[in-house]
C-alpha cells in the first residue's frame, strides 16, 4: 500500500522554519494591512482626499512590484536567507521612516521606500517554502505561513488601532519596526542557509534569466491568475475602516474588536483549510470558496447602518471565503516553476501581486466618493459588484493553473 505522504511529520528544523517564515511576512503584512484600519484616522488627521489616501496605499504596492521585477533576475543567484535579510533590513528602515514622517509627502515617500524592500520579502519566503517542502505538505505549510494574515488582525491591527487612538498614527509604525528588528536577529541566528538551488543554476545572466522566466507560457498563466486574484483581493481593503465607521456606524472604539474577532476566526480557519487543501482537489476548494466569498461581498457592500454583532458575523463569513481561496491558490502557484527558476518566478509573481494590488487600490479611490471626511462613502456597492466580476475571471484562470500542475506532476488530485 502506498504511503500517505501528507501524514509524514515535519522535522524540528522544518517546524522552526515554518515559524520564521510565518512571523516574517506577518510583520510585513501588518505594515501594509494597518494602513486600511487606520485609513479613517489618516484621512481626518492629515485632511486627505480619498484619492490621496489610495495613492499612499497604491504607492507602496507599485514600488513593491517594480522592485520585485528588478530583482527577479538575481533572485536565484544568492542564498535565499541572505536575500531575505537584505530586503528585510531595508523594510525595517522604511518603516522607521514612516514612524517619523510628519506630513503627507514625507509619509508617501516613506511608504515608497518600505514598498521597495517589503514587496520582495513575500516572494523570497515563498521560494524558501517551495525549496523546503514538497507539494504534499505545501498546503499545510501555506496554512500556517498565511496565518500571519489572521494574526495581524488578532494581535497587530487591534493593538495598532489602540496605540494610534492613544498616541497618534505614527506609533503603530514604530511598534512594527521594533518588532521586525527582533525578527531579523532571530532569522540571522536560527535559519540555515538556503542555497541548494544554486547547484542547478545555468550560466545565463540576470537579464536572460528574467526573460526566460517571463517567456514561459506556463509561467505566464500563473502570473495572470495572480494578477486577477490580487485585483479582486485588494479592491475593498483600503476603505474598509472608513466604510465601517462612516456607513455602518461602527465606532473607533469598536473597530479593534471587529478586526480581532475576524482575525481569531482566521487563525482557526487557516490550518484547517491548509490540511483540507492537501487532502482534496485544491481547485474545487478554491472554486467553492470563491462562490461563497462573492455572495458575502454583495451582502456586505450593500449594508447601511448595522449593529456590531451583525457586522462581525458577516466579516467572519467573508473572511472564511477569502482565506479558503488564498491557501489552495498559493499552493498551486508554487508548483508551477522548475527549481532553477523558483526565485525569479516568485519575485515576478509577487511583483504582479503588488502592482495589481496598487492598481486595485487606485481604481477603488476613483470609484469611491466621500463629500467630506465625515460623510458616508458612496459607490461601495459598485466596488462589490466589480470584485465579483473579477473573481469569476480568477476561477477560470486558477482552473487552468490546476490543470497545468496536474499534468506536470502526473497526479489526479493536486
Amino acid at each position: 500500500m502506498a504511503q500517505d505522504l501528507t501524514k509524514i511529520p515535519f522535522t524540528p528544523y522544518q517546524k522552526l522554519a515554518i515559524f520564521l517564515l510565518a512571523i516574517t511576512p506577518f510583520s510585513v503584512l501588518l505594515d501594509f494591512m494597518v494602513m486600511s484600519p487606520m485609513g479613517d484616522i489618516l484621512i481626518k488627521s492629515l485632511n486627505l482626499k480619498t484619492s490621496q489616501f489610495s495613492l499612499a496605499v497604491s504607492g507602496y504596492a507599485f514600488c513593491a512590484g517594480i522592485s520585485g521585477l528588478l530583482t527577479a533576475g538575481f533572485a536565484d543567484r544568492f542564498d535565499r536567507k541572505k536575500l531575505l535579510l537584505f530586503f528585510y533590513t531595508g523594510f525595517i528602515i522604511g518603516t522607521f521612516c514612516c514612524a517619523f514622517a510628519n506630513t503627507y509627502p514625507l509619509l508617501l515617500a516613506a511608504r515608497i521606500v518600505t514598498g521597495i524592500f517589503g514587496g520582495v520579502i513575500g516572494s523570497v519566503s515563498m521560494a524558501i517554502v517551495t525549496d523546503l517542502f514538497d507539494i504534499h505538505h505545501r498546503g499545510r505549510v501555506m496554512g500556517f505561513v498565511q496565518m500571519g494574515f489572521g494574526a495581524s488582525q488578532v494581535l497587530g491591527i487591534p493593538i495598532s488601532l489602540y496605540i494610534a487612538n492613544q498616541w497618534g498614527w505614527h506609533a503603530p509604525f514604530l511598534m512594527i519596526a521594533i518588532l521586525a528588528t527582533f525578527i531579523a536577529i532571530l532569522i540571522s541566528l536560527k535559519m540555515q542557509p538556503v542555497n541548494k538551488h544554486l547547484l542547478a543554476q545555468h550560466d545565463r545572466n540576470a537579464f536572460y534569466h528574467l526573460l526566460h522566466t517571463v517567456s514561459s507560457r506556463n509561467y505566464r498563466i500563473g502570473f495572470l491568475s495572480t494578477c486577477f486574484l490580487s485585483v479582486g483581493g485588494f479592491m475593498m481593503m483600503p476603505f474598509g475602516s472608513s466604510f465601517n465607521i462612516n456607513n455602518l456606524h461602527i465606532t473607533k472604539e469598536q473597530l479593534p474588536l471587529l478586526f480581532m474577532v475576524s482575525g481569531v476566526c482566521s487563525l482557526i480557519i487557516m490550518p484547517l483549510i491548509g490540511k483540507l487543501s492537501d487532502k482534496i482537489d485544491k481547485f474545487k476548494l478554491f472554486a467553492f470558496a470563491s462562490v461563497w466569498m462573492m455572495a458575502i461581498v454583495v451582502i456586505y457592500t450593500h449594508l447601511s447602518v448595522t449593529p456590531l454583532w451583525e457586522v462581525m458575523i458577516i466579516n467572519v463569513l467573508m473572511m472564511m471565503g477569502i482565506m479558503s481561496r488564498m491557501v489552495p491558490s498559493s499552493a498551486l502557484n508554487t508548483a508551477i516553476p522548475d527549481p532553477p527558476d523558483r526565485g525569479a518566478f516568485m519575485s515576478i509573481n509577487s511583483s504582479i501581486q503588488q502592482i495589481a494590488g496598487g492598481v486595485a487600490a487606485a481604481f477603488a479611490g476613483k470609484i469611491i466618493v466621500q463629500k467630506d471626511t465625515f460623510s458616508p462613502l458612496q459607490h461601495y456597492d459598485t466596488l462589490g459588484f466589480t470584485m465579483v466580476g473579477i473573481s469569476c475571471i480568477s476561477v477560470v484562470l486558477v482552473y487552468r493553473v490546476s490543470v497545468m500542475v496536474k499534468q506536470k506532476l502526473g497526479e489526479k488530485k493536486v
